[in-house]
């Protein structure tokens, strides 16, 4: 089955002017909702998206050394949730995607750490239900280097995958813009966004 995913790198809006061009949309979401952006640039192997103002429900940060692992545990915890096990016991439509940020380690058999988060549809955006164990992120617009792949996420791929997107924006005005946003404390190292169903981790 086929799998569809992004590797995301965010950097502050406050780096760059603001450009508009539509954006194509994904297969899933045009089923279910997902967050909207627009395409300002499209580059060798990347895009630079603008995401528009979003609100998630995300996890406490999992230690692990595994990105597939960690996933899959925080979207249970996520699943749960929106099947009604919030203080309001509110249902809530599923989107997507399901995003992990990941903010590696100094080692390959160090743990990391993943913090997995579900988009809020917009008609709970003003008052998502609270959980125990859950926290509301409140994203402003921003920027983003996006890097698509086909296929299952595996722990192997992503790495080669966040290396290639790094590797396509060197030496460009994206990847000034993004290490001067790291060093201002404005972006996560990496996100891993997956539009396909998340039961599908398993092979």
């Amino acid at each position: 089955m086929f799998k569809f995913s992004l590797l995301l790198s965010f950097f502050s809006v406050s780096l760059l002017g603001v450009l508009s061009v539509a954006g194509a949309i994904q297969p899933t979401c045009k089923r279910i909702e997902c967050p909207s952006f627009d395409v300002i640039h499209v580059g060798n192997g990347y895009e630079i998206r603008r995401y528009n103002s979003t609100v998630w429900i995300s996890t406490s940060p999992i230690q692990d050394i595994s990105l597939r692992e960690s996933t899959r545990i925080g979207f249970l915890r996520l699943f749960n949730y929106i099947q009604g096990k919030n203080k309001y016991k509110q249902k809530i439509e599923m989107t997507a995607p399901v995003i992990s940020e990941v903010s590696p380690s100094d080692g390959p058999f160090c743990e990391s750490s993943f913090v997995v988060s579900f988009y809020v549809p917009k008609v709970n955006q003003a008052n998502p239900p609270p959980a125990e164990g859950l926290h509301v992120q409140k994203w402003e617009p921003v920027y983003a280097a996006v890097k698509q792949f086909g296929g299952f996420v595996t722990d192997s791929n992503v790495g080669e995958e966040a290396a290639a997107l790094q590797a396509n924006i060197a030496g460009t005005k994206w990847s000034t813009a993004i290490e001067q946003s790291k060093r201002a404390g404005h972006a996560s190292t990496y996100i891993v966004a997956q539009y396909n169903s998340p039961f599908e981790f398993d092979d």
